[in-house]
């Protein structure tokens, strides 16, 4: 593998963590104003539309067929998952593993 190959890895790696970034923050923006409009469904389900498309197209031509690219894709769309969820989780609020489980009582 030449250096030139490697600097493309990275770049595509780069490419899926950017095409998360836009994909989990354009859930985050929908969810934002799907709660406060009345016709959610319809933000929620074009949006969704809208996000798929744009993911799967960009999947298809970035990873021009070839498996490893499309495997360093995926790493950097679920790393800018753990990103987008970082930036957008409020102060002081825990994440979902650190909060207390709370249970139905025993009898």
């Amino acid at each position: 593998m030449t250096g030139t190959d490697v600097l493309v890895l990275i770049l595509v790696f780069a490419a899926g963590v950017l095409l998360g970034v836009v994909f989990f923050g354009g859930l985050r923006w929908t969810v934002r104003r799907g709660i406060r409009s009345p016709r959610p469904a319809l933000w929620f389900f074009c949006s969704f539309l809208i996000r798929m498309v744009f993911l799967l197209a960009a999947l298809y031509f970035l990873s021009g067929g070839s498996p490893i690219r499309l495997l360093l894709l995926g790493a950097g769309i679920l790393l800018a998952r753990s990103l987008v969820l970082r930036w957008t989780q409020s102060p002081g609020k825990k994440s979902l593993p650190e909060q207390e489980v709370l249970h139905a009582p025993q009898p």
